[in-house]
């Protein structure tokens, strides 16, 4: 039987091939084939054509994240982040939140045996310290809620009460001395009160008032109007603080004078004029204390010396020189045991090096520069000039202080027997501290940029129930008429 190589052969079977005599492979009769109708369709119109085929997309390169790309990259988010709003703001709150906490938990470590040495309880410091904070933030809070107006308002009062209380310190039996300078007033019981750390507050707020009104009406481009009576009022308060013999607090009110004059622009001249009277004054009032001589001779002192002059500076070296990059641990001071005079006070950062090391200074510092950039931030920004005089002064203010207590404790600078704000023992110091801290974050929240960020800003359970009765609202608008008029 022979076969005929060109009669038509069957489709080979697979997955795709479809049977003879089923439906989908039987077209209608006297239909034209699928293509023609497709062909046919397309010219009349009913057909879309066929899209064309996309070329094939080619890998993107990979973002590399290291190298000189990834570094400049990482530096401009950083700068962007740090170019925001509410940078100055967040900056004060935390860095001052973070160094109140810290101190309180370095005062319980420093002062627990100072107080048992006293026939005290060891928490006796560290609770007196924890009821000033608490009522600082108090304060804090009241002036970052205060308008500018009512600070402004504050500021005659408050310089006024300050001037008073120095007047009443020198009062026999009204006013108390510690440690040789007569500049307490005991107020019953464990509470004193030093009316010198509120008058750095009433200096700050009483001299941006008055170049302020001074500016409004024109009248800086005179000598005389820079100077007078900024100048004769901060020199009233130095002179009753030097009769106590108060010589650090001294030194810190005459750098908030000579910031509020760098602030206002002063002619080199006058500035130099004016520093060179402080400089003149200062070292008539040093050389005529021995004690004030003695401590500047310990500058840089690694032996007390004779007659243990310079006990104190040289144990702080030592307190720092034994804690190494990580400290001995919290509570593991051995200098505190009676070695180091006022561990809890003003050498509380030398106990600070030596139970958390190099980092925990280091952290301290960093604290403290952060303070000071937002600061300086705040009073650049703002075009109020009250705002400006004093975010500028309150910022001289803490830098300038923390600067003279960490130099008296490192040797470069004489001890000068002043607190570390917001980290020192003290509710005096504390109490007007927090309360510039809370003018620093009022400043700072009336920015426009950053009333516009914190307007934005709203908490995630006020945005959920306006959610909800978004929609409970509208649901009772789409529902069906109840049939009630």
């Amino acid at each position: 039987m022979t076969t005929d190589r060109h009669a038509p052969q069957p489709p080979p079977r697979g997955r795709g091939t479809v049977r003879p005599g089923s439906r989908a492979s039987a077209p209608a009769p006297g239909a034209p084939p699928a293509r023609a109708r497709g062909t046919a369709l397309r010219r009349a119109g009913r057909a879309p054509a066929p899209a064309p085929r996309r070329p094939p997309k080619r890998p993107e390169p990979r973002r590399t994240t290291g190298g000189p790309e990834g570094l400049r990259r990482a530096l401009d988010r950083a700068r962007r982040a740090w170019d925001r709003p509410l940078t100055a703001y967040y900056l004060v709150l935390g860095g001052s939140l973070l160094l109140t906490a810290l101190g309180l938990v370095m005062v319980f470590s420093a002062s627990q045996i100072e107080a048992l040495q006293s026939g005290l309880s060891s928490t006796y410091f560290f609770q007196k310290q924890l009821v000033a904070a608490v009522l600082g933030s108090v304060l804090m809070l009241a002036a970052s809620r205060m308008p500018v107006r009512l600070h402004r308002a504050c500021a005659y009062p408050l310089l006024a009460v300050s001037v008073f209380l120095l007047c009443l310190v020198q009062v026999p039996g009204i006013g108390h001395a510690v440690n040789g300078n007569q500049n307490w007033i005991q107020l019953g019981g464990p509470f004193q009160l030093q009316p010198s750390e509120f008058a750095k507050l009433g200096l700050v707020l009483w001299g941006a008032d008055l170049l302020a009104r001074k500016g409004e009406k024109r009248l800086l481009n005179e000598w005389k109007h820079m100077l007078v009576p900024l100048v004769p009022v901060a020199f009233l308060l130095l002179g009753l603080i030097m009769l106590g013999g108060d010589m650090g607090t001294a030194i810190i009110l005459t750098a908030i004078l000579f910031g509020l004059l760098w602030l206002l622009g002063a002619p080199t001249r006058l500035f130099a004029t004016t520093l060179g009277v402080a400089a003149v004054l200062g070292f008539l009032l040093i050389t005529s204390s021995p004690n004030r001589m003695s401590r500047l001779g310990c500058l840089g002192a690694t032996d007390p010396g004779p007659n243990d002059q310079c006990w104190q500076a040289v144990h702080g070296i030592y307190a720092l020189a034994s804690g190494g990059w990580f400290g001995s641990g919290l509570g593991a001071s051995v200098e505190k045991w009676g070695q180091l005079p006022e561990p809890h006070t003003d050498f509380i950062f030398a106990v600070t090096g030596e139970e958390l090391g190099l980092a925990g200074t280091l952290s301290v510092l960093a604290l403290f520069a952060a303070l000071g950039y937002a600061g300086i931030r705040v009073a650049g920004r703002t075009e109020d000039s009250f705002v400006r005089y004093a975010a500028g002064g309150v910022t001289t203010w803490i830098t300038a202080q923390a600067a003279v207590n960490i130099g008296a404790v490192l040797g470069l600078l004489p001890i000068a027997g002043v607190p570390l704000p917001l980290f020192s023992y003290g509710g005096s110091a504390l109490l007007p501290t927090m309360f510039a801290i809370g003018l620093l974050i009022a400043f700072a929240r009336d920015d426009p940029a950053a009333r516009v960020a914190l307007d934005m800003r709203q908490p995630a359970f006020g945005r959920m129930r306006a959610g909800v009765r978004k929609k409970t609202m509208r649901r009772r608008s789409e529902g069906p008429p109840s049939g009630e008029r």
